[in-house]
């Protein structure tokens, strides 16, 4: 399916009037209104490819037919997000979920839709089909070097991959760990996986960047080798330059001081990129946005006032990317909620006045800080993110366009009831 021009033109059109009156007031409201503006529409936020079809949870996945059923279709689909929000213009790809059989093919494909290649994505956290050594106890920790050895050679071959489609970084996440006390050398394990992450870096082409992803716990429950943002900076330091720390905002702990982990990365200039979702317990992998929007606002605050204090360009210094699982939604749906939400709470974020923040601070105005940002975050923004849009050429309301445009029932006429993507 493609959307066309005239009929996002239309839908803007038989909205116009509404979201002007809007739009005319929130800007008599902000004068730097046309800055913010221009960074929204620089503002792009990778869709990665396995989030295209219905996720599940342990005990059943319930497809929503029209799934992608091929690379070539989950393309397209980011195509059509794009098409509505002009703020999805990249896509992150999984190995070997969705390798590539013509790499020029892939490319013009993607071009055609406006997209470009974000990060690979390597996967050594399960087996795959004909793999000679299982990832049961681990993979660049392994106790055996021919599965360390194995896991290497995974990565580089992504890596390889990459090139071949324009892509500049390398998102490695692990499952390694341990389920029981005792399973595991601590120690040993970090070293061997430190050794098994300077052969992959080694490997890295001078303009890229390896991510080194956290997470608390699962599928390990004892003991995680890359468990929170500290061991992943210690890695990130002992590799060198090209070595950064992702940050998953579902992978923490409860109640985990996201925002100051964020600080603080910035701050020693280690801060790769994010994953976006959000959650009540763990990794949920929830819509961005839809549980907790106040610490979402606070996050981007800090990312803000970082990436200024380091004069880093918000667009492009940093990775952006959503990493959520869709259990119950139409899942291109999900993905347009969770871009509307990050563009929101970026927005608020660069309404928060800097100097009078950073007054009330030295000054110890516990109550004047806090007035600052919850009055900008109780600052209805939506019409400039929507009008960032309109100048993009994108849809002024994503969801109600695509619903109307009936878009997942063209899907299914196109591709069947019975599909599923995938991955996740």
């Amino acid at each position: 399916m493609l959307i066309e021009k005239s009929q996002i033109e239309q839908h803007n059109s038989d909205n116009q009037a509404s979201h002007q009156k809007r739009f005319d007031f929130i800007k008599s409201e902000i004068p730097q209104v046309e800055a913010v503006i221009q960074k929204l529409i620089d503002f792009q936020i990778a869709i990665p490819s396995w989030a295209l079809g219905t996720g599940g949870t342990r005990f059943g996945r319930f497809s929503g037919g029209g799934e992608p059923r091929n690379l070539e279709e989950k393309i397209a689909d980011i195509g059509l997000l794009h098409k509505l929000n002009q703020s999805s213009g990249a896509i992150s790809l999984h190995i070997p979920w969705d390798i590539p059989q013509d790499y020029d093919a892939i490319k013009n494909l993607t071009a055609s839709h406006g997209l470009r290649f974000d990060a690979m994505n390597s996967n050594t956290f399960q087996d795959q089909k004909g793999q000679e050594l299982s990832y049961k106890f681990g993979s660049l920790q392994h106790v055996n070097k021919a599965v360390r050895k194995q896991a290497i050679e995974h990565n580089i071959e992504v890596i390889k991959q990459g090139l071949a489609l324009g892509s500049d970084s390398l998102t490695v996440w692990l499952a390694d760990g341990s389920c029981f006390p005792g399973q595991l050398n601590f120690r040993k394990a970090f070293q061997n996986t430190l050794e098994s992450l300077q052969e992959i870096y080694a490997a890295l082409p001078k303009d890229w960047k390896m991510f080194v992803e956290y997470k608390a716990f699962e599928p390990n429950f004892y003991s995680m080798t890359v468990g929170d943002w500290g061991q992943s900076l210690l890695f990130a330091n002992k590799l060198g330059p090209q070595a950064y720390t992702l940050v998953d905002l579902g992978h923490h702990l409860p109640n985990a001081n996201i925002e100051q982990i964020v600080s603080l990365l910035l701050m020693e200039g280690k801060l790769g990129g994010f994953h976006f979702n959000d959650s009540k317990y763990g990794d949920d992998d929830l819509t961005a946005g839809s549980l907790k929007p106040y610490q979402l606002f606070l996050i981007f605050n800090e990312l803000v006032e970082g990436m200024d204090a380091k004069n880093m360009n918000h667009a492009k210094d940093l990775g952006w990317m959503i990493d959520a699982s869709h259990n119950v939604k139409d899942p291109l749906e999900d993905l347009l909620q969770s871009v509307e939400a990050i563009m929101i709470a970026y927005t608020q974020a660069l309404l928060v006045d800097r100097k009078a923040l950073q007054q009330a601070q030295e000054e110890n105005d516990t109550v004047k800080c806090q007035e600052i940002l919850q009055n900008v975050f109780r600052t209805d923004v939506r019409a400039i993110v929507a009008e960032a849009r309109l100048r993009s050429g994108a849809a002024l309301d994503p969801v109600a366009a695509y619903r109307k445009l009936a878009v997942r029932q063209e899907l299914i006429k196109e591709r069947g009831a019975v599909t599923v993507a995938t991955g996740l």
